[in-house]
């Protein structure tokens, strides 16, 4: 059995950062994800917001890791080769009984050194033509911003990977133990051996953490829903549009994203499963009302999808980043809810730095490279009018997914890679074929077909999602 310096249990946004920061020592780092693809569940279902950190209480972890993740973006999307635009937030207030609110947000903001300015009705109408008339004032956050956030997960993971991490994937944690001054982590597959291991598990880290200890936390699970708009004319929001925050969360937004859709919600409401990924009318229907009260022209007629999200919220109300009280070499990251995207570089930095690196003697690799292959879209040049790398290569003039102009080489250069894609679904994040108005009725046939080219297996086997979720069930007839 294979025997590892550090185990990363959960292979979302946090456990990939951290996963990516370990990669830069001569250490024997592996990654495990229940999931066929990493960044699968809560960290695939989000705002894609990056938070400028001025809502989280002063003095809380929320509040120290947004403020500290949220400049670290810049840098590691270039190297990442990931989208990400400070576009800034505007939390607006649209009664004068809310005013004061404002002003309290603001406070707090100076409290967490978060740059913003309160601005007047007449300005945030300046700002927003389609923001409603009745608007009283807004917190402006220009530090904010959107991101690309499937491929910043599987781009992390690339780079880590790149860099000698391992990645295992389909493996269900079922047990842990302690032996010999080794973890073994048992899962339905296999067994892994570390020293040191990281609960990164998500909705699911307060299970993996009670097969350690008995603990004084668990994970209540959040489900928010969403609706996604198609690219509809630029310009119907031109920041990311917060109403005031409750004890919900920052409530339903409207938001342009990296891939000029439009995203509005999500709703908030405790469940029993982490696994309740169902979308209903009636909560939808308030989703939408709710929005359109701050942008009434919202044009819902141009909906492609609603989907729903689950959030790891903690009874501690706050993120959970320490060593197992029974054992140092056990270390908790849990309850990274929102603001966790935000906050992850800032989590995987100080996981390593501050609470790995006094266990374990590691040496900084000299051959570390911080920065993925270059990607080549044909989107992108579309976008910047500069086609000259894209007809240069080969494959990239046939066309896959004509709604979202993905081309064969675009695909066939996310399978070459150290994360490919092994289902319909890790495909369409990496590339967003399927991610159109059709949503897959014309291009989903072929990338199946490519899918199973590249790997030698039968269309049967190609699955949308998990493990057990086939596209095909069986041949109706041969062909020739």
């Amino acid at each position: 059995m294979e025997k590892f310096d550090v185990l990363v249990i959960g292979a979302g946004v946090t456990g990939a950062m951290i996963a990516r920061n370990l990669s830069k020592y001569d250490i024997k780092v592996a990654l495990l994800d229940k999931e066929n693809d990493v960044g699968n569940l809560t960290s695939n279902a989000n705002s894609a917001i990056i938070h400028s950190g001025y809502d989280p209480l002063p003095g809380t972890n929320k509040a120290k890791f947004n403020v500290a993740g949220n400049p670290m973006f810049d840098k590691i999307c270039e190297e990442l080769d990931v989208t990400f635009n400070r576009v800034g937030s505007l939390t607006v207030a649209l009664y004068d009984e809310q005013l004061p609110v404002l002003k309290e947000l603001a406070e707090r903001s100076k409290q967490n050194g978060v740059p913003v300015e309160l601005i007047s009705a007449e300005e945030v109408k300046k700002m927003e033509p389609n923001i409603n008339p009745c608007v009283k004032g807004a917190l402006l956050a220009p530090t904010a911003g959107i991101i690309d956030v499937f491929n910043f997960v599987v781009h992390a993971v690339e780079n880590a990977v790149d860099n000698g991490v391992k990645l295992f994937l389909n493996e269900e944690v079922t047990k842990i133990e302690k032996k010999d001054d080794f973890y073994h982590v048992f899962t339905k597959k296999g067994e892994f051996c570390s020293k040191i291991v990281i609960n990164a598990a998500g909705a699911f880290a307060d299970q993996i953490a009670a097969m350690v200890e008995p603990i004084d936390w668990k994970i209540t699970p959040r489900k928010g829903e969403y609706f996604v708009l198609d690219h509809y004319k630029a310009g119907l929001v031109n920041h990311v549009i917060f109403p005031l925050p409750s004890e919900k969360g920052k409530g339903i937004l409207v938001t342009m994203t990296t891939s000029g859709n439009y995203l509005v919600g999500p709703s908030s409401e405790q469940v029993d499963s982490p696994s309740d990924y169902q979308t209903d009318p009636p909560t939808l229907k308030n989703v939408r009302a709710q929005a359109s009260e701050m942008v009434p022209g919202i044009p819902f007629n141009q909906v492609i999808r609603v989907f729903a999200g689950s959030r790891p919220t903690c009874t501690k109300h706050d993120f959970i980043i320490e060593y197992s009280q029974k054992d140092k070499n056990f270390i908790n990251v849990a309850g990274i809810e929102s603001p966790g995207f935000a906050s992850s570089p800032a989590i995987g930095e100080y996981v390593v730095e501050r609470l790995v690196k006094p266990l374990l003697s590691m040496k900084e690799k000299a051959d570390y490279n911080p920065c993925v292959r270059k990607y080549h879209r044909l989107y992108n040049a579309m976008v910047e009018d500069d086609y000259k790398d894209i007809n240069e290569r080969e494959n990239y003039s046939e066309i896959i997914c004509n709604c979202e102009k993905v081309t064969m080489g675009e695909i066939l250069d996310v399978l070459s890679r150290s994360c490919p894609p092994h289902s319909i679904k890790a495909l369409k994040r990496r590339t967003r074929a399927g991610f159109g108005k059709c949503q897959g009725g014309f291009c989903q046939p072929r990338v199946l077909l490519i899918l199973a080219k590249h790997y030698g297996v039968s269309p049967l086997e190609i699955s949308y999602d998990g493990e057990f979720s086939p596209v095909l069930i069986k041949k109706i007839k041969e062909g020739k």
